[in-house]
């Protein structure tokens, strides 16, 4: 797919981090980027910046998803390309010790499902209401009329102790690459996923340096923290390669997650 100002592209989570880098590197190749997020400053400035728009969306809700893709098409037209950054979760142990009752406590189903709703199902709500939109357009070379990139993480593969809901409903999203690629061969829609290792977010740079430090020590090659220009370069190569289809793949430096 010719990555130019031709098409237009939805960017969840696109007011910072992975989904911040996406969408800039989109806008600076001319493409018209709408931005969904839940953070309406940050994603109101970051929208201006590279000309695009900004649709406040929370991916928990039909409804606020639905209409933050009418906005955006209203905007830029049916887009051709989703990256989907954003995400919900929880943390927790299956069990954890309890000091206070002196026992074992888990975590709760509640919880789980939650972090299940905020990165799985809502995975599969964007994807799919963009794939639906996608399925209008007139096809390009080789019939292909979009391209859809999920954002998993490494914690598919190798989660640790506490990433029992985060891992697994990572892991989940890679499940969804290929049936979905398949489901969706004959519309001429690619699906495909990143596993992103240890990356150089907001979030992540929010602990202590000495954790920072001992992190970027733990990665073979090289030995930092992912930049996020480099999430977005991954992004553009698979919308721009059409060859790409129902691949789950690690930007991680070679690492492989401890238990701890």
């Amino acid at each position: 797919m010719l990555i130019d100002n031709s098409i237009s592209a939805v960017v969840t989570g696109g007011a910072s981090g992975l989904g911040k880098a996406a969408a800039q590197a989109l806008a600076k190749s001319g493409v018209r980027v709408a931005i969904f997020d839940i953070n309406e400053a940050a994603g109101e400035v970051i929208a201006r910046d590279i000309g695009g728009v900004f649709c406040k969306v929370d991916i928990l809700s039909e409804d606020s998803v639905v209409a933050g893709f009418e906005r955006a098409r209203a905007a830029h037209g049916q887009e051709r390309l989703t990256i989907h950054c954003a995400m919900a979760a929880r943390r927790g142990k299956t069990l954890s010790f309890d000091k206070a009752s002196g026992g074992y406590k888990r975590t709760s189903t509640e919880d789980y499902a939650f972090g299940v709703q905020g990165i799985l199902v809502a995975s599969y709500r964007i994807a799919s209401l963009s794939a639906l939109g996608m399925s209008s357009l007139k096809p390009l070379e080789d019939g292909e009329r979009g391209a859809i990139t999920l954002t998993a993480s490494v914690a598919a593969q190798d989660a640790q102790i506490g990433q029992v809901i985060y891992g697994s409903a990572k892991a989940g999203v890679n499940g969804l690459v290929l049936p979905m690629a398949r489901d969706l061969m004959d519309l001429g829609i690619r699906v495909n996923s990143i596993m992103p290792g240890i990356f150089a977010t907001p979030l992540m740079l929010g602990a202590a340096q000495p954790v920072l430090d001992s992190l970027a020590a733990s990665v073979p090659f090289p030995k930092r923290l992912g930049k996020p220009e480099e999430f977005a370069s991954l992004a553009l190569e698979l919308a721009r390669n059409t060859y790409f289809n129902g691949q789950c793949i690690r930007l991680d430096g070679g690492i492989r997650m401890a238990p701890r």
